[in-house]
């Protein structure tokens, strides 16, 4: 990892190796306690190494502002406020940039403004267009922000002039139908940021740094092209930008641009092409979770630092692991969007699925130290089994684990195999390291009942999971029949023609390529039409699949929030026949048999997968129960409702922090 961890100057500042931490909205503000909450966040990062953070967006002006509650930096007495912040960075080293967010058309309250009045998509508000006269007074705003920032102590700022925010709407024709001075023509399009860069680096100290967030490809029709994106590069450096930083899509493109459909490292192509256009450092992000793959974006000169914001949600130590050469123990981002992303859009606060400790500092804290050792047996090498026994066993406990099966993981062995889920194997690749380094006493191949395990432990912990649900339908017997285990186990192979019974969450086929990937989704990464968007070419589907569901609601409506959209999407690109409000009549050589709205059919079909969700396995947690044993149940086991890994590793890392 040697250009990785090697350090840059850039103006009087040195960042001591190439890994930033990225811009999260994390909402800890709004919880109780938020300022130590977002202090105890940052430093932990900042104490493992990362050479630079950015901070969540702050508004400039009230006009900018997220949605109600959101930060806003505005006066002196919220400068002062933020100083204990930088402070607990500094302390530990790190550099700490704050980020100038304006939302423009994407704020969620009536005082929007923008570029013009379009109203985006993803908003059901639409924007006042900002006057003339307004568009200075928010330029104005920005730097009086950048001002705020240096009185607090910060060493520089993002101004954030990508991913479709208010910078981002001044200069693209989708969303600036302005014909003044801030729209029209090129020239024109670009002003607005070169004016708000222009004039912090005429107002601020000369070793306050200033990057800009630059959107690299727009992904939305009537996007800029390269070319526009390259004179705008070029402006923004000449107006005094130190750094430029990279962003991939508009909030309102219909591409997935973080989400784990996405291959690594997918967008580096148009990361090296803004390279290739300014002599100042360039940052990639987006989908950048592991070191070998940061260290291969330096190596191959296509970016100058690299900014990850997920992995450091799923691991505080990632930097300080890469330089102490334990890269194998780094918990991996998933890119699952389900506790970061996905809470942020339902007014919740940002943590992680696979670290839930991650914006819960002061609840968790170090893992301190049991006070008494316990034995203690864990029946299940699930997602809550595994993470139970390895922080119970970091705490001190001596902690047996047994599974029925010859290898960990339990379902996530199911989920690595879906598709386009293959980073759910990082999970298991951690969570074996943490048995190793932590002493757990595995035990693969075994099963236990109540009488076996007998009066040996302190302390009995049931993570036996779930077992798929078997509907009761005539016929479910019939060979032609098999679970989703079964198919994703790679025990049974699906014929030509498949139905799949889904009451939860819809399957789609992913790409693995880059290639084929931007071809599924029509992305042109050269930006050579604007926004970067060329036609869409699907795979042709290898089976004729039909979706089948009993209620009448829409296919995975319980979905994640930034990922159910992609999934939709995908089965209707492949061609799925979806048919809803069905009853299933029964299963014979015929097919299955089914009755839409009064209207009965026969679907001539080669394989019936049931998807019909999941029930506890919670017979040994009943058998200790009843032999009066005091016991503990987590995971599936404990609650089945639909597969949540997110909730089985919390609930055992919970309750080994109270053994």
């Amino acid at each position: 990892m040697r250009r990785l961890l090697s350090p840059l100057a850039v103006r009087s500042r040195v960042l001591k190796n190439r890994v930033i931490m990225g811009s999260m909205h994390t909402r800890l503000e709004s919880l109780p306690n938020g300022l130590a909450r977002q202090i105890a966040f940052y430093a932990a990062r900042a104490r493992n190494g990362v050479a630079l953070i950015v901070t969540g967006g702050y508004a400039p002006n009230q006009e900018g502002r997220l949605e109600d509650g959101a930060p806003v930096l505005e006066t002196t007495d919220g400068a002062r406020a933020l100083m204990p912040i930088v402070e607990s960075i500094h302390e530990h080293g790190s550099l700490v940039l704050l980020q100038i967010l304006h939302a423009g058309r994407y704020a969620r309250h009536d005082g929007a403004v923008g570029a013009s009045s379009r109203a985006s998509p993803i908003n059901p508000r639409a924007p006042r267009a900002l006057t003339p006269d307004e568009v200075e007074r928010t330029i104005e705003d920005y730097v009086r922000c950048a001002e705020l920032a240096s009185m607090a102590g910060f060493d520089g700022v993002e101004i954030m002039g990508s991913e479709g925010y208010l910078i981002n709407q001044f200069t693209a024709r989708r969303t600036n139908d302005r014909n003044d001075e801030w729209g029209g023509d090129v020239e024109r399009l670009r002003r607005f940021p070169v004016e708000i860069v222009r004039r912090t680096r005429a107002r601020l100290p000369r070793d306050f740094l200033i990057m800009y967030r630059i959107s690299a490809l727009d992904l939305v029709e009537e996007g800029n092209d390269a070319a526009d994106i390259a004179l705008q590069a070029r402006a923004i450096e000449a107006a005094g930008a130190d750094i430029l930083n990279t962003g991939i899509g508009w909030h309102e493109a219909k591409v997935p641009t973080v989400a784990y459909f996405v291959p690594r490292a997918a967008w580096l192509d148009a990361t090296a092409r803004l390279k290739a256009e300014v002599r100042i450092p360039v940052v990639a992000s987006n989908r950048i979770n592991m070191p070998d793959i940061a260290e291969a974006v330096l190596a191959d000169g296509k970016a100058d630092l690299v900014s990850l914001a997920r992995p450091f949600l799923a691991d505080a130590a990632f930097v300080r692991k890469v330089v102490e050469g334990r890269e194998a123990e780094i918990n991996t981002c998933i890119a699952c969007n389900q506790a970061c992303l996905d809470f942020i859009f339902r007014d919740r606060p940002a943590s992680c699925l696979v670290n839930p400790r991650a914006g819960r500092e002061l609840d968790f804290d170090d893992v301190a130290p049991a006070t008494a050792r316990k034995r203690i047996a864990v029946v299940g090498a699930g997602a809550a089994g595994l993470a139970f026994s390895t922080t119970a066993a970091e705490r001190g406990h001596d902690v047996h684990l047994f599974e029925a099966e010859p290898r960990i993981g339990g379902q996530l062995n199911y989920a690595s195999e879906v598709p386009g889920k293959s980073e759910f194997n990082e999970l298991k690749r951690y969570f074996a390291r943490r048995l190793e380094l932590t002493s757990v006493a595995l035990r693969l191949d075994t099963r236990v009942s109540a009488a076996a395990i007998g009066n040996d432990f302190d302390r009995i912990v049931i993570a036996t999971g779930v077992v798929p649900r078997i509907p009761d339908i005539s016929g479910i017997e019939h060979p032609k029949v098999v679970s989703y285990p079964d198919i994703l186990s790679g025990r049974v192979r699906a014929g030509r023609l498949a139905a799949f019974l889904l009451h939860g969450e819809a399957r789609a086929d992913g790409i693995d390529a880059t290639a084929h990937f931007m071809a599924e989704w029509g992305v042109d990464v050269s930006s050579a039409r604007p926004g970067g968007l060329v036609a869409e070419c699907a795979p042709a589907p290898g089976r004729e699949v039909y979706l089948l569901q009993r209620s009448n609601g829409r296919f995975g409506r319980t979905l994640g929030v930034t990922t159910g959209w992609i999934l939709r999407a995908a089965v209707h690109r492949a061609g799925i026949r979806s048919i809803a409000g069905c009853v299933y009549l029964g299963i014979d050589d015929a097919g299955l048999h089914l009755d839409v709205a009064g209207s009965r059919r026969a679907l001539d079909v080669d394989t019936i997968v049931v998807c019909a969700g999941q029930e506890s396995n919670r017979s040994l947690y009943d058998d200790f129960k009843k032999a009066g044993r005091e016991v503990d149940i987590i995971g599936g086991a404990d609650v089945a409702a639909e597969l949540d890994a997110m909730r089985a590793i919390d609930q055992g890392v919970r309750l080994a922090m109270t053994v």
